[in-house]
């Protein structure tokens, strides 16, 4: 099955391209690993019944979730536009057929201002408006309070890079349920570690979502939704197969298959020896920059704001070879292309070692060495 699927992008005329970037969707996201797609092939000729389906891979995501439901969404994104439209339209079948137009319900999210990101569209697809705290005078745990009003629909907290809130979790789950507003979290890219599959529901949340993909190495197109029964009642009422707003956001009894089995080798699996593999991958990728004028080749382990333990390069004041940003368009359009990451901290250019295979990092290290030495 891989060397058929394959073979149709070297027929469409596409490159293979080496992915340093992480688990991004622009790359495609991550490898499934092959009992993944052995349960998506198995599952492909296979009739059910669609609702009971959803339900009963809802209580497995139940279970590795420590939530009262679950349910398979259309990535994180997916689950975004589902905790909003569930918080708005309940499970009444005519505000469900209503969104997104909202009149007559309660339709604002709050978010924090540090919490502002580029899928928040998600959330404003189903019709929610987006209404920002957090840039007052006064502490922040009464900023939250006088915010909340008569129109809010639910308190949103995202997890993820470059993203921070003072007031921990736990702190805005007490706040909202003062007067009870749920609280929505977005953990798209927060696995792993596994334990955050558990760790948002345990400290309140009442909607949690994140990616199939990614590190849990499921269908790219699907999304884990947890939390509240009622709430994820609501959710699974608005999405496909019912005629809501999550109708376009359908996901295959396919990848349901494939998410289901990700998720229970997720739970299982030595998260320890794939991280000692990454960070072998990272160490053989920072030598790429060694004794090399402005150039300082470090691994970054264990910072929350990286996925595994990272390869990065940081170019200083000495440093008298092209930017960055040149480098990563040169590797990128090379005969293989590679993929890297450029500038979250400072001047840097990264590689995540995640979505390496075996011997890529090698290749990621001599392509990288050459465009360190072409102008120095």
């Amino acid at each position: 099955m891989t060397s058929a699927n394959s073979n149709l992008f070297d027929d469409l005329g596409l490159d293979r391209v080496i992915n340093g970037r992480s688990w991004v969707t622009i790359l495609g996201g991550s490898r499934m690993v092959p009992e993944v797609s052995q349960a998506m092939y198995d599952a492909a000729d296979t009739f059910i019944d669609f609702n009971e389906l959803n339900k009963r891979a809802g209580e497995r995501i139940a279970e590795y979730t420590g939530a009262e439901a679950g349910l398979v969404v259309s990535g994180a994104s997916g689950g975004l536009l589902m905790q909003a439209a569930a918080c708005m339209a309940g499970s009444d079948p005519d505000l469900i057929v209503q969104l997104p137009d909202t009149t007559g319900m309660k339709n604002e999210i709050l978010i924090h201002d540090k919490h502002r990101f580029g899928y928040e569209i998600c959330y404003r697809t189903s019709g929610a408006k987006l209404k920002q705290w957090g840039t007052g005078e006064e502490p922040l745990s009464e900023q939250l309070r006088s915010s909340i009003d008569e129109q809010t629909a639910a308190v949103a907290y995202v997890f993820g890079p470059w993203l921070s809130c003072e007031l921990s979790l736990e702190e805005v789950v007490v706040i909202a349920r003062e007067r009870d507003v749920p609280v929505l979290v977005d953990g798209a890219a927060m696995l792993p570690p596994a334990e955050n599959l558990r760790r948002y529901i345990a400290e309140g949340a009442d909607m949690v979502t994140f990616s199939g993909g990614k590190g849990v190495r499921g269908p790219q197109s699907t999304g884990i939704l947890a939390g509240r029964a009622d709430l994820i009642e609501a959710a699974r009422l608005n999405m496909s197969p019912h005629a809501g707003v999550g109708r376009t956001s359908k996901v295959a009894k396919e990848e349901i298959a494939g998410l289901l089995v990700a998720l229970e080798r997720f739970v299982s699996m030595d998260h320890e020896e794939e991280w000692a593999i990454w960070r072998q991958w990272s160490e053989t990728i920072v030598t790429a920059g060694k004794d090399i004028s402005g150039l300082k080749s470090v691994i970054e382990d264990g910072d929350p704001n990286r996925q595994g333990p990272t390869a990065v390069f940081y170019f200083d004041e000495n440093w008298d070879g092209p930017p960055s940003s040149v480098i990563q368009e040169r590797l990128a359009a090379g005969s293989t292309p590679i993929h890297v990451g450029t500038g979250s901290y400072a001047d840097e250019l990264y590689v995540s070692p995640v979505a390496l295979e075996p011997g890529e990092a090698e290749v990621v290290a001599e392509a990288l060495r050459a465009e360190f030495l072409s102008n120095n």
